[in-house]
């Protein structure tokens, strides 16, 4: 038989895990959809392709090589009082595996 407390601790824990994935998976496409960017050479054509560009706008673009502003910090057209130049990071991942025969990580 089963009691109502662990009927509730199983329904909580059931409904966090759905909003946690849920979350995940939304924040997973906004990382594939910037990973999909077209990648652009910082030189002396790019002013040309962003007027050739629809809108005179390109909204996912990653930029590659030494990006300085000319005059003043570049400013997003899409929120107010956003400035600067996105940088790429690297995200290293290490997994502690546990020796159960030292009983250390």
């Amino acid at each position: 038989p089963i009691t109502p407390g662990e009927l509730l601790c199983l329904g909580t824990s059931l409904a966090f895990s759905g909003l946690f994935y849920y979350l995940y998976r939304k924040k997973a496409k906004v990382v594939a959809r910037i990973q999909e960017a077209p990648k652009l050479q910082v030189d002396d054509d790019l002013p040309a392709l962003v007027s050739a560009a629809d809108g005179r706008c390109l909204p996912y673009v990653a930029l590659e090589g030494i990006v300085l502003p000319a005059k003043a910090v570049l400013t997003s057209h899409y929120h107010e009082g956003l400035q600067g130049v996105i940088q790429k990071l690297l995200v290293k991942e290490h997994r502690l595996i546990w020796n159960s025969l030292a009983r250390t990580w």
